[in-house]
């Protein structure tokens, strides 16, 4: 498995989309390999071409758990609606006793993996009560690799994981260390639970979706809390649901804003595979946090 870190543009546009067709279930890996076998060149295997898209969790590491800035640990928190009880990691500030505001950190369709721990931990540094929860909880969590990360998260029931995303973020509402303004961020399957949860949570002080999926036309209506959405400028997949929320929004004179990182892949804040976008990442971390700030403080 090499070392060195590859770039998106270092593998043909068909590849990365039949990459996200993988990894979104949409294609099994023996289609991927058979779509991707044409560019299979020069000692090249399909299956290295697989292997070097894969995530490298050891580049996860902006924020390292001994981090003096924050203080980390694995909780525990009541789900009653969903799947009783439900594990996740949070990160806090290591000076003062708070009360701060929180940060709800949603994950992509894989578990709480090392590169979403990471980002809870950027949360808690820049002075967040930040909490990931882990969906993969009710089949015993995250299992240190994300295809079966994938094949488990495909078992659940979406309904009892979206109350579990609630319970948490009711969770860090009630917390004693939080102020109760409470703000959601999440990737992918996580970007479309947090707009799930500006449609569910009235009370929601803040919603940054990246590439997620776009709720329905008639559920904008009930979305309350102000949204910064994310989106990467090749991911045709997601995108094309834009322009239909971006009507509904406008119509029902929400407060929203969106930012489209020209050039990057879906995927381009996940700092540990070849489609990671360093100056895109960085610029939409900086907006989520000023974002943050300037609606939950």
């Amino acid at each position: 498995m090499p070392d060195e870190r590859q770039k998106a543009s270092d593998f043909p546009k068909e590849v990365l989309t039949l990459f996200d067709k993988y990894v979104h279930g949409i294609i099994d890996r023996r289609a991927f390999l058979d779509g991707a076998a044409k560019f299979a060149v020069g000692g090249v295997t399909a299956a290295a071409i697989l292997e070097s898209l894969r995530p490298r969790y050891a580049w996860a590491r902006q924020v390292p758990p001994e981090d003096e800035r924050m203080r980390a640990e694995y909780v525990e928190y009541p789900s009653p609606r969903g799947s009783g009880t439900m594990r996740g990691y949070m990160a806090k500030p290591s000076q003062g006793s708070g009360p701060w505001p929180a940060v709800l950190v949603i994950h992509e369709n894989r578990g709480l993996n090392p590169y979403v721990e990471d980002v809870v931990r950027r949360f808690g540094a820049a002075n967040f009560l930040a909490l990931g929860p882990d969906a993969l909880t009710p089949l015993g969590g995250y299992p240190g690799n994300d295809d079966d990360g994938r094949a488990m998260q495909g078992q659940l029931d979406r309904a009892a994981m979206t109350e579990d995303f609630v319970a948490g973020a009711e969770f860090l509402m009630s917390h004693p260390e939080s102020t109760g303004r409470v703000g959601a961020v999440g990737f992918c399957f996580g970007g479309g639970m947090v707009n799930t949860l500006a449609v569910r949570l009235p009370n929601l002080g803040a919603g940054v979706p990246f590439y997620g999926a776009q709720p329905s036309a008639e559920d904008v209506s009930r979305i309350q809390a102000p949204l910064m959405i994310q989106y990467g400028g090749l991911d045709e997949r997601v995108n094309a649901g834009w322009p239909a929320f971006e009507e509904a929004l406008q119509a029902e004179g929400k407060d929203y804003s969106m930012h489209m990182y020209e050039g990057a892949n879906h995927g381009f804040h996940n700092d540990t595979t070849p489609r990671y976008d360093e100056a895109a990442a960085r610029l939409a971390q900086d907006r989520t946090v000023a974002f943050f700030n300037r609606h939950l403080r």
